[in-house]
């Protein structure tokens, strides 16, 4: 399951994805999950709340992949950024830059495989 999900990246260009990954697609994840979904949900119910429904659903978006490992991985990677953010919301720009920096180093910098 795991070369599968460095499957993905076969034959791109490594500058031109840490590139993508670092402006783009980890910041926009963030923006998106702890910004926009977590602030809404906490600001719906409560923080807490709000944390463990976007984690949850964060984790259930990767289901889609049929990827055990990648579920997993973004489970406990999403229950990060959630804590993270539950407690420290004036940080998110430290939770972005967190975001990118892994998504770079686990796929492109220093794979597990």
């Amino acid at each position: 399951q795991v070369d599968m999900i460095y499957g993905m990246k076969e034959g791109e260009n490594p500058l031109v994805l840490t590139l993508l990954m670092l402006f783009i697609i980890g910041p926009a994840e963030e923006i998106f999950w702890r910004g926009f979904i977590q602030k809404n949900l906490s600001a719906l119910r409560n923080p807490n709340w709000g944390f463990v429904m976007t984690t949850l659903v964060y984790s259930l978006v990767h289901v889609s992949k049929f990827n055990f490992m990648l579920i997993m991985a973004a489970a406990v990677a999403g229950f990060i950024w959630g804590l993270a953010y539950r407690f420290f919301p004036e940080r998110l720009g430290a939770i972005i830059i967190s975001h990118a920096l892994w998504d770079c180093a686990v796929f492109i910098w220093f794979p597990i495989m």
